[in-house]
């Protein structure tokens, strides 16, 4: 099964830290780039354990006594850690968003590239699809998944055109979606708006940004005091609540100050936020909207 290249493969690693007999958790495995990195900056008495809820990347398993791979999503990690024995843990890989895999299958309904039926479940045993979501969300919903997911100016009016155009059929394939909103598609920004679209309809139907706020507050809990989050985002929304939970261990608000009035926050940041090269977006055209950020527990 084909993956593509780890995004910003040694920069995420380099970000942890690693020491030789750590344990560590790459919580998005996908093709195991980072996972095979980081084990091989392991000792025979470090241990990786790894996440993914997708079954298909179940085949890309490492057979090394170090590694653990569980099939579940990463806002279960405190809970999947505690249950294998591990309360804390010296470092913490996230790559979010879509994996090239999923993106390249054309059946999976990712990608604006393929016809496909409307899918685009991360976890293929969950019964909510892209399916759902456009055709039984209510008007409203479908507006503010669009708006707030998909930051789509004409949220309110490819809303409308969906529900007016499912009450004639229902909307099945990617084809179909396409049609129904073609008057918003002009042809300078088709592939752009689609993009758009699509991520929206994807981050609702996956929980994204609640599964990715659930994990980023585990963290603090799970790592030993100077471990280490390398975490890679690949639009604002992500980047925003990641950035915010370095700077304020909160999304929204400022923390509290102590007797001192400095503000009491869980981590500090590792330099500044790292953007992959020419280079490497030349080679691995996923990377262009990447952005890393490593952080360490205070």
């Amino acid at each position: 099964m084909e993956y593509h290249n780890p995004v910003l493969l040694k920069e995420t690693v380099s970000g942890l830290n690693i020491k030789s007999d750590g344990v560590y958790v790459d919580v998005t495995f996908g093709g195991g780039g980072h996972s095979r990195e980081i084990l091989a900056q392991l000792g025979p008495e470090g241990k990786l354990i790894a996440f993914d809820q997708d079954k298909d990347a179940l085949v890309n398993a490492i057979d090394d006594p170090r590694f653990l791979l569980i099939n579940q999503n990463f806002r279960l990690m405190k809970k999947f850690l505690r249950f294998h024995g591990y309360k804390t843990v010296d470092g913490i890989l996230g790559d979010f968003g879509v994996s090239s895999h999923q993106f390249d299958v054309a059946e999976r309904g990712f990608s604006t590239r393929f016809e496909a039926e409307l899918d685009m479940r991360m976890n293929r045993d969950s019964r909510f699809s892209a399916y759902t979501v456009v055709n039984k969300y209510e008007e409203v919903e479908l507006r503010n998944v669009l708006s707030n997911y998909g930051e789509l100016r004409t949220a309110s009016g490819m809303a409308r055109a969906i529900v007016e155009a499912r009450e004639e059929e229902k909307i099945k394939t990617s084809e179909q979606l396409k049609k129904v909103l073609r008057r918003f598609l002009p042809a300078h920004r088709e592939n752009k708006i689609l993009a758009q679209i699509y991520q929206a309809i994807r981050i609702e139907v996956n929980q994204e940004l609640e599964a990715l706020k659930e994990f980023l507050l585990q963290t603090e809990a799970v790592l030993e005091t100077g471990g280490r989050i390398s975490l890679i985002s690949y639009h604002s929304l992500e980047d925003r609540l990641v950035k915010r939970y370095i700077r304020n261990g909160m999304f929204e608000g400022e923390p509290e100050k102590d007797v001192f009035g400095n503000f009491e926050v869980p981590f500090k940041a590792v330099g500044k936020f790292i953007i992959p090269s020419k280079k490497e977006i030349k080679e691995n055209n996923r990377a262009r909207s990447a952005k890393l950020r490593i952080a360490e527990k205070i």
